[in-house]
């Protein structure tokens, strides 16, 4: 089934995709972080023991479900195309750039739009900056921007990350090498079979056997739909957001996990509004520069794209670092002895990040552009 072409199609996409969510949230994992792909990244990557974050390290089954849910998919419907580029290195600092910026935030576009459907207001707040961000990328690319086509490359070179997902998968299953956190977000998950079959329905649409992961059919991206809406007047990408934002809106106000605030302990968030904004303008300005969000790169990384693998292995030492050097912000919680509500904050290091960040994205994209005839 092809979903692109038809707005009920697409948005059914992201109805489905929102069900999902939704039965991961309410089997275990975080309610208001249902699936993130920057915070289980992150997660993965303490298991890894790329960072000492004790509180979020757990190798999440859903980014391994993502990356061969896209690959069985695409391989299915023979969209499978092993391709490799240019500007290696540029991609990897943007995929750094995507995850760095999300954890000053303290969510990808894909958990923003959770934290929006459950009230978060802090959430609507950086969706200012993310629609900014991805609206600077639009203007760069007007000037000609580009990394380069991608070529032809090996079948087997595409499937690299795959392997290595698989690997990673095996070793939380069969080994104790990994580590797994005993308290905070990264012990809260839903069993293993379920988070791995919710990767695979956001990553690829099996006919009869399983009912899809409707990321890589529908080409669910969220700053592709911000992309088109300002580019093209195209409201088909944004469809899907439309359908997974309805979902979980209902999701949350039937489990009772809406609440329209700032500063609602429990929810990891903060309510430092200017750098939830810039955090996130760094996010949706890379996902131009990169070719799409956090999760559009995992999809692309599984049906074949050595460049969004390359982006992807970005995110990774991008959210291991923001631990390491102190980048990724704290969300407000409840203090179990005294009973008052502590405040969230972004750190310093991370203020410093997030401009750092900025600035390289705006040099990233004058140093690439095309000149025109």
């Amino acid at each position: 089934m092809n979903f692109a072409g038809s707005k009920k199609k697409m948005a059914l996409a992201g109805v489905l995709c929102g069900l999902v969510a939704a039965c991961l949230a309410y089997f275990g994992n975080p309610a208001n972080m249902a699936i993130c792909v920057a915070c289980f990244i992150r997660d993965t990557a303490g298991a890894l023991g790329m960072h000492q974050a004790a509180v979020v390290q757990y190798a999440r089954p859903e980014i391994v479900g993502i990356i061969l849910g896209s690959l069985i998919i695409s391989l299915a419907t023979k969209e499978y195309c092993a391709t490799a580029g240019s500007a290696t290195m540029t991609r990897f600092i943007l995929g750094m750039i995507l995850t760095i910026g999300a954890l000053v935030f303290l969510g990808c576009p894909l958990r923003m739009v959770i934290r929006m459907s459950a009230g978060d207001l802090n959430a609507w707040v950086a969706l200012i900056g993310f629609v900014l961000g991805v609206g600077t990328g639009v203007i760069v690319l007007k000037q000609g921007y580009s990394l380069g086509r991608a070529y032809p490359a090996k079948k087997s070179s595409g499937m690299i990350i795959s392997v290595i997902a698989v690997g990673i998968l095996l070793l939380a299953l069969f080994t104790t090498l990994l580590k797994s956190s005993e308290a905070g977000p990264g012990s809260m998950h839903a069993p293993v079979a379920i988070s791995l079959i919710g990767g695979l329905l956001f990553g690829a649409l099996i006919g009869g056997l399983v009912f899809g992961a409707f990321a890589q059919k529908s080409r669910m991206c969220f700053a592709g739909s911000v992309r088109d809406i300002i580019l093209m007047r195209n409201f088909e990408l944004v469809s899907v957001i439309g359908g997974f934002f309805v979902v979980m809106l209902i999701y949350n106000l039937v489990t009772g996990n809406f609440a329209f605030s700032f500063n609602t302990p429990g929810v990891i968030a903060h309510s430092e509004h200017l750098w939830n904004i810039l955090g996130m303008y760094a996010v949706g300005f890379a996902a131009v520069l990169a070719g799409g969000c956090p999760l559009r790169q995992l999809v692309l990384a599984g049906q074949g794209s050595s460049d969004s693998a390359v982006t992807v292995v970005g995110m990774f030492v991008g959210a291991a670092l923001s631990h390491n050097l102190g980048l990724a912000s704290s969300g407000t919680a409840l203090n179990p002895e005294t009973k008052e509500v502590v405040a969230g904050a972004v750190t310093a290091n991370g203020k410093i990040a997030v401009i750092i960040c900025i600035v390289a994205c705006f040099v990233i994209a004058f140093t690439n552009r095309r000149k025109t005839a």
